[in-house]
């Protein structure tokens, strides 16, 4: 019971650490670079996208059986594109801000190569609990480097992070007006670079965090050489002891 649920977790956690899709598979960047201006678009766009992910998976993986091996690949474009028609009516309806922030990018979740690379990759071959866990993983990581990567983007570019321009009901309970941070920027001084509010600075950004983060795992590797070193010295000194 306990390896089963630890196989479960596994599978959530794999795609929001060790098999980030954006920061370790270097997938979805068209958007991670597009929609990145602010943390509440981002924030939206990743709420999107992990609903899209997790319901693809779990249609594709109760059809796995079903599904001829001819025609997956165009079965599961059409389930994916009949969950983001639906999450496109839904955020139009109901988040007019939002789907006017995302554009053309929401729709673009359809080709995500994310989406359907966990289709083809796992849910296909995938019982349903572990498809699901698989899509909010995958879809959670991807939502978490969105995040980070706006976050940064919009103190560096506009000093300030502002919540409700893209969720109205923010700036509703706020008096009408949205709510401001500011960070780099008060009365007297702005620190903000509006470069990072641009294309070129979203390509920055993403490349410091990469290289922050292979900076990392490197470390962790030399630890482990130096660790694995040690204990076999240790383990021969032991034996050279024991005669």
């Amino acid at each position: 019971m306990m390896e089963k649920e630890h196989k479960h977790l596994g599978a959530f956690l794999a795609g929001i650490i060790k098999e980030n899709p954006l920061l370790v598979g270097l997938l979805g960047l068209c958007p991670a670079l597009a929609v990145t201006t602010s943390l509440e678009s981002a924030f939206g766009m990743g709420v999107l996208f992990t609903v899209v992910l997790t319901c693809s998976n779990l249609i594709v993986s109760l059809l796995r059986k079903i599904i001829p091996e001819e025609v997956r690949t165009p079965c599961y474009i059409v389930v994916i594109a009949t969950f983001v028609t639906i999450v496109k009516m839904l955020c139009e309806a109901f988040l007019p801000e939002l789907y006017s922030s995302l554009g053309v990018f929401l729709s673009l979740i359809v080709v995500n190569c994310i989406v359907l690379g966990r289709a083809e990759a796992y849910a296909s071959s995938h019982p349903v609990g572990d498809s699901v866990l698989d899509g909010l993983g995958n879809g959670i990581g991807y939502m978490l480097a969105i995040c980070l990567i706006a976050l940064i983007r919009e103190v560096l570019g506009s000093g300030q992070l502002t919540f409700g321009k893209t969720f109205a009901f923010i700036a509703e309970a706020n008096g009408g007006s949205p709510f401001v941070i500011p960070l780099l920027k008060g009365n007297g001084y702005n620190l903000s670079i509006s470069f990072f509010a641009q294309p070129a600075g979203a390509f920055l950004v993403l490349s410091i965090v990469l290289a922050i983060i292979a900076s990392i795992g490197q470390a962790r590797k030399n630890k482990a050489r130096v660790d694995a070193r040690l204990a076999k010295q240790a383990a021969l000194k032991a034996k050279e002891e024991a005669k």
